[in-house]
């Protein structure tokens, strides 16, 4: 499954030899970076070096929530960036590349998840969970919590973890991609091959799980 980009890295930058009159890509915003990629057939090696650079982490991040057991993630990552590579030319709004990246690393987890034949528990969340107005939010709270604070969140996490190992498959893996890859319910039923019912319904089924089984806790 591996392959290797065009170029390498390191390549890359012992190969720049003459400096160019434009303005370095390291100096460019994520919109004129994506367009000086798209301006040739294939992105400028430069420019699509520092693209990488950027969003590495990104895409690590994405993988390790929906595959933190697979030893072979690195291989993933690697894929994702040749699929953009290849890819990039098409995309016709540089300021939703975030959005569309997600949606390659996830669609290649879907293609090896495929391949497999089999399941593997795709959840691991970096945040505590709160619940409000029946939504999730994935996000630490803004201002510093004291010591019973902490201890508290610690303690939510480790239920909230348990809970979510709990849900179905199709459930875990469905509100992984809502609440924390926040794509639409028509992007999911895409990459899951589900009816837009069944998305919405996997989702509203694993809020309720999760609610349920946290309340007790919330109540305490």
């Amino acid at each position: 499954m591996t392959q290797s980009l065009p170029f390498s890295i390191s390549a890359v930058r012992s190969a720049i030899g003459v400096s160019r009159s434009v303005v370095p890509p390291s100096r460019l915003d994520d919109d004129a970076l994506i367009r000086r990629c798209q301006e040739n057939a294939e992105p400028e090696k430069t420019a699509f070096t520092e693209l990488l650079r950027r969003y590495q982490s990104h895409v690590d991040k994405v993988l390790y929530h929906l595959a933190p057991d697979w030893g072979d993630r690195s291989d993933l990552a690697q894929e994702v960036w040749i699929r953009v590579y290849r890819n990039l030319c098409r995309l016709k709004e540089p300021a939703k590349f975030k959005g569309w990246l997600s949606r390659i690393a996830t669609n290649l987890f879907y293609d090896e998840l495929r391949k497999r034949k089999r399941m593997r528990s795709p959840l691991s969340l970096d945040a505590p969970y709160k619940v409000g107005d029946g939504e999730l939010d994935w996000d630490l709270p803004a201002d510093g919590p004291g010591p019973d604070e902490e201890l508290s969140t610690r303690e939510f996490y480790d239920r909230l973890r348990m809970a979510i190992a709990e849900l179905p498959e199709v459930f875990r893996t469905t509100i992984i991609l809502r609440e924390i890859e926040g794509l639409s319910y028509e992007e999911i039923a895409e990459m899951t091959k589900a009816s837009l019912g069944t998305v919405k319904s996997r989702i509203a089924r694993a809020r309720t799980r999760l609610q349920e089984q946290l309340q007790p806790y919330l109540d305490s």
